[in-house]
């Protein structure tokens, strides 16, 4: 793997040095934002939301730390109805109130795009399903179908790694140095795609969306919170549930996954044997989470 290199090229394809092949031209990049709207929560909280498709039933998607409504919408391509996608306080264009906050705060940000679009299945994707996690404890009858996307944390709080990472991010995007944000979202990247088109493709979408709406402050402090104090209190969940997680993901452990699946009643455990599914394994996850939603 050769080194990684910004500006990318012009034509956003890989540079190499010497004789020899090209990189890897495999994978495929986020889907691009559409124009979003701005809808106003019962707690105060103006949240960006952008909903897709029709008819029932009706699915909302959170995301993960950091990310946002690109990187959740490619769960739903093939899922029908109507598809709720939003960003939690802090990202995109939602608000920001003053911090810090905790999961009950994301849970209530969830609560509320899924009430007011009548959502009554839930995928929620790291920092996403723990806000799931949380919005479940206080109505674990909420939900008709539940989807877990690598889960990074119930009762214990997140490891050395990812705090410093999302440290590293939120000082980057303060930074507002566009390749000083590219060398800390590299990373999000399985080697085998970085310096390819479709990594570059990737990478120039997060920084866009990242250098123009920045990350809150006030998400420093989630690495240090945890949405559960007690595991068993998810029993009350009889919803059927998806988790999913991968071997080897240092910020998604798969032993919260193995532990979420076995809190709740009706879960099905799928874990991947190497991290970076969304490129690696991207069809097959797409039609697991569509088809079980679909039920």
């Amino acid at each position: 793997m050769r080194g990684f290199r910004w500006p990318p090229p012009p034509d956003g394809g890989p540079r190499t040095w010497g004789p020899g092949p090209g990189g890897p031209r495999t994978g495929r990049p986020a889907l691009p934002e559409p124009e979003t709207d701005l809808v106003t929560t019962p707690h105060g909280v103006r949240l960006e939301q952008l909903v897709t498709g029709a008819g029932d039933p009706v699915t909302v998607f959170a995301h993960g730390l950091g990310n946002g409504i690109a990187t959740t919408r490619p769960f739903g391509s093939g899922v029908a109805g109507r598809k709720i996608f939003f960003q939690f306080r802090g990202h995109g264009r939602s608000d920001a109130p003053a911090g810090p906050w905790n999961y009950v705060d994301l849970a209530r940000d969830l609560r509320a795009v899924a009430d007011l679009g009548g959502a009554t299945r839930a995928f929620g994707a790291s920092l996403g399903a723990g806000a799931l996690c949380r919005l479940l404890i206080e109505s674990p009858q909420r939900f008709e179908r539940l989807v877990f996307f690598l889960p990074a944390v119930l009762d214990r709080p997140r490891g050395e790694v990812a705090r410093e990472r999302l440290t590293a991010l939120l000082d980057a995007v303060e930074s507002g140095d566009a390749a000083t944000v590219a060398d800390v979202v590299q990373v999000e990247l399985p080697p085998a795609v970085r310096n390819t088109p479709a990594g570059w493709a990737y990478l120039r979408q997060r920084l866009d969306q990242l250098l123009r709406d920045g990350l809150a402050s006030g998400l420093a402090s989630l690495p240090d919170s945890v949405p559960l104090r007690d595991t068993a209190a998810l029993a009350a969940v009889t919803a059927p549930a998806l988790v999913i997680g991968c071997a080897g993901d240092d910020l998604h452990p798969v032993g919260v996954a193995e532990q979420l699946a076995a809190a709740l009643p009706r879960a099905t455990l799928h874990v991947y044997d190497r991290p970076g599914v969304l490129w690696t394994d991207r069809a097959d996850l797409r039609e697991r989470v569509s088809g079980f939603l679909n039920e």
